[in-house]
Formats: C-alpha cells, sequence, structure tokens
C-alpha cells in the first residue's frame, strides 16, 4: 500500500531527523483541534509553486485572517482537475513554495492541510518545503478529499 493511499499528517518526524523529532502518538491532541479558514488557490496552474504574494491575495480574498494556531486548508481544486485514476495525480499537483511554508509559519499556523499527496510540486520544491516544516515546527496534512465541498458551500 501506498504511504500516500489516504489523508495522512506528516508528523516533524518525517522530515525532521533530529532524536526528539516527535512521532504522531506524541503530538498534542490540541495542535488538532483548532480553527481552520481555507484559502482558495484553486486557479494555480498544475505543477506550480504558488508563492506568498497569491498566498496573501487568496487570504485578503478569503476575508479572514490567520490567527495563532489556526490550520489553514489550501484548495487547489486539484482533485477536481486530475481524478485519482489519472497516472498525472501523483506527479502534477501544485502547492506551495519555500516562502510560502515560512509565511504560513510567520503567520502563526501549526497545520496546514493540502488535496494533494505532497505540500509542495514534485522535485526540489517538495524537498524544500517538508524541510522547511521540519525547521519551523509546523507540520501538513496531506491528500484531503472533498474541501471544495467543507470550504465553500
Amino acid at each position: 500500500m501506498s504511504d500516500h493511499a489516504g489523508t495522512h499528517v506528516d508528523v516533524p518526524k518525517h522530515f525532521d531527523p533530529s532524536p526528539g523529532a516527535l512521532s504522531i502518538d506524541k503530538m498534542p491532541i490540541e495542535d488538532f483541534y483548532t480553527e481552520a479558514i481555507c484559502l482558495d488557490l484553486s486557479y494555480v496552474e498544475l505543477k506550480a509553486t504558488i508563492s506568498v504574494k497569491e498566498m496573501e491575495d487568496a487570504l485578503t480574498a478569503s476575508g479572514q485572517e490567520i490567527k495563532q494556531g489556526d490550520t489553514v486548508l489550501i484548495y487547489m481544486a486539484f482533485n477536481k482537475r486530475i481524478p485519482f485514476d489519472d497516472p498525472r495525480w501523483q506527479h502534477d499537483f501544485p502547492g506551495l513554495s519555500l516562502e510560502a511554508v515560512h509565511w504560513l509559519a510567520d503567520k502563526g499556523s501549526r497545520i496546514f492541510g493540502v488535496e494533494a499527496i505532497s505540500p509542495a510540486p514534485e522535485g526540489e520544491p517538495n524537498f524544500q518545503a517538508h524541510n522547511a516544516c521540519g525547521k519551523r515546527g509546523i507540520t501538513h496534512i496531506e491528500g484531503l478529499d472533498h474541501l471544495e465541498k467543507v470550504a465553500f458551500r
């Protein structure tokens, strides 16, 4: 079974090699019971890296704010554009730039979520995003399905 078979949390231990990095059983349950906002980045091209400006624009358009400890859900309309059984589903997803991950941490978000199997486009951007999560003490949820139905009713 793929490690990306469903919705899951990439815990700090996944991307932080230090002995004290948290596994899922050590993460405070309170981290997962937060207020959440959803940013609409559904217009972002496949395989694109989402910039801080695009994140700021989406936040402004939402009329919301990111408060300390909030979860931020990133809607990219990925599952709507590429069906699960299409081979591109595992490779063509958009995602956050390294700077956008730092921006979320600077805003106070401890967890962010994406529809795709990773938080950033395949290759170096994805490696950088995972490492930034480790350095900043934040994490992310991958494989969120039906995000549009939850966030934009």
